[in-house]
């Protein structure tokens, strides 16, 4: 089965994206989890992970990566699943990928992966429309386009449960992120659920009324970087380059100042939008530009709880892979030691211990 597509807001030309891909295979090391002191990360085009993109450009990842004697590529893949199928094959030591992608492809794989930081959640992103109707139980009975197994799917099961209502009131029609749009604009087709910039497109079309977006589900639609957990822990100046870079960037770009304009601005720009553009996409994202937020958030009980709903709809659409007798599959370790599934088979962890170095100052 195909994997779905779910962060990918744009097309590259295709001489770049081949270009791209071409350079993360060339890319030496990336299947090493010893010593060493040449890393890689890819990312892909959305809201919460432009800042990579801009860190590199502005030379931000390169100073923490000096700081600490070590090379960091930042690595633009067209592609968003492509990108975390190539970190799960081992071509990249991290990844820009939201929980439940964590959870369904690298750590379902066997690619044991830390959550290294917690940049963001929707809060707004991704949304349910309906045409001629604001009422959310319009829905029972329609076609809903959308693309199956993503967060779009987990998103819908949220919202038909807030009304009382399952999958079963309804049938998904698989619709590319790239069809979405035009789907929602032809005559037969009353329902779908997507992400931005795809939702606010679709928002603007006649008699278009969302009626279920992420703000009602704060918290459950994380973006973050996972890197790999061996690798990692045998090159820890790794982890803090990335999160002192990471944070370096957060206070740049929620300033107040020109400077944060201008960052801003750039960040929109290369993801094929404007400064108004991108700010309309941040004020539906909650970002954690404190660590002390990220922190907090991570430590309390909110991730848990979230995740056990992502994990029980995971195993029940099959992403846990065929060997999954039930969600206990795969493990998933937080913070305080608990964990989620099998000890025996953690291969999902949230860790706090470097975003609080930067919360305490000690990077």
């Amino acid at each position: 089965m195909s994997r779905p597509t779910r962060r990918l807001h744009r097309r590259l030309p295709a001489a770049l994206a081949v270009a791209t891909l071409c350079l993360s295979l060339i890319l030496p090391g990336y299947t090493l989890a010893g010593e060493r002191d040449r890393f890689s990360i890819a990312w892909s085009i959305y809201v919460g992970w432009m800042p990579w993109g801009y860190g590199a450009a502005e030379g931000i990842i390169d100073k923490w990566a000096d700081k600490y004697g070590i090379t960091i590529d930042v690595v633009q893949i067209n592609d968003y699943i492509e990108s975390i199928n190539l970190y799960t094959a081992g071509r990249f030591d991290g990844v820009t990928l939201t929980n439940m992608d964590a959870l369904t492809i690298p750590a379902a794989g066997g690619v044991d992966t830390t959550a290294l930081i917690i940049g963001d959640f929707s809060s707004g992103n991704d949304g349910v429309v309906l045409k001629g109707s604001d009422d959310l139980k319009s829905i029972r009975g329609q076609r809903v386009h959308l693309v199956e197994l993503s967060v779009s799917h987990y998103l819908l099961a949220r919202a038909l449960d807030s009304v009382g209502m399952s999958e079963r009131d309804i049938r998904v029609v698989n619709t590319s992120d790239a069809d979405i749009v035009a789907a929602f604009q032809s005559r037969g087709v009353q329902a779908a659920v997507t992400w931005n910039p795809q939702l606010e497109e679709i928002r603007r079309q006649p008699g278009a009324h969302v009626v279920f977006d992420s703000s009602r589900i704060p918290g459950e639609i994380i973006d973050m970087l996972g890197v790999n957990t061996a690798v990692l822990e045998a090159n820890p100046r790794f982890g803090k380059a990335l999160v002192g870079a990471w944070y370096e960037i957060m206070a740049r770009m929620f300033g107040e100042d020109e400077a944060a304009r201008q960052a801003r601005a750039a960040m929109g720009d290369a993801a094929g939008t404007d400064l108004a553009g991108y700010e309309a996409q941040l004020a539906s994202t909650t970002f954690f530009h404190d660590p002390s937020e990220a922190v907090a958030f991570i430590t309390g009980p909110q991730p848990m709880e979230t995740m056990e709903k992502v994990r029980q709809f995971a195993f029940q659409h099959g992403l846990l892979g065929e060997r999954a007798a039930s969600a206990d599959f795969v493990g998933i370790a937080f913070p305080d030691g608990s964990v989620l599934g099998s000890p025996d088979n953690v291969r999902l962890r949230f860790d706090a211990s470097f975003m609080r170095m930067a919360a305490d100052g000690e990077l």
